[in-house]
């Protein structure tokens, strides 16, 4: 029998933060299934990124619990976001923003499993953004984040909450603003989408 994890519950304060105050984490290094992209989030690009991203970790997940015998559920999709020019990320065309689409893997998935899955489904179906797919370990380190409900056009004031409170508490914004996405936009209504809103900061 497998052993069912349930990594959101394990790593609780990673992946369940307040809504209500902005909370400071310590983020571990971790494994990522990671595609590099350019422009805007309804571009075909990014959608072709979390396709790809999904269907592999599907991929894993049921790999490793046939091999390994460990059963997990497959980590919502993450999105770090940038521009050149931070100063211009807000003001910008999304067009220009730059973006890694990753979803979190438990430490049972190895650089060659990563490579079987993505074998095992070139084999069933074609997917554009399959090659780019790279298996990479990422420590984000110390972060300020906060849960946010709502479009996500309409995070603003969330993202502005957790830069003063960094600046109040004596810290500099470092490194790309990271969002987690614990709902799927096409099964759920903008106004209840949840959204975890992460800054790293040093």
């Amino acid at each position: 029998m497998s052993t069912k994890i349930d990594f959101k519950r394990e790593l609780k304060h990673l992946y369940n933060p307040s809504a209500r105050e902005v909370s400071i984490v310590d983020i571990p290094a971790m494994n990522f299934l990671m595609v590099n992209g350019e422009g805007a989030p309804t571009s075909p690009q990014y959608m072709q990124s979390i396709e790809a991203l999904f269907t592999v970790s599907y991929a894993l997940k049921f790999m490793v619990k046939k091999v390994k015998s460990f059963d997990y559920g497959v980590m919502p999709l993450e999105g770090l976001w940038w521009t050149d020019n931070m100063n211009e990320f807000t003001t910008a065309s999304k067009d220009k923003w730059k973006w890694t689409s990753m979803i979190m893997q438990p430490q049972y998935v190895q650089e060659a499993d990563v490579k079987t899955a993505i074998e095992q489904v070139l084999k069933k179906k074609e997917l554009p953004a399959i090659n780019k797919i790279v298996f990479d370990n990422f420590h984000e380190g110390l972060a300020a984040q906060i849960l946010y409900t709502g479009p996500y056009a309409e995070e603003g004031p969330a993202i502005t909450k957790i830069h003063e409170y960094i600046h109040k508490n004596g810290h500099e914004l470092s490194g790309k603003h990271h969002e987690i996405y614990l709902n799927d936009p096409s099964r759920t209504s903008p106004e209840k989408l949840k959204t975890i809103l992460r800054q790293p900061m040093k």
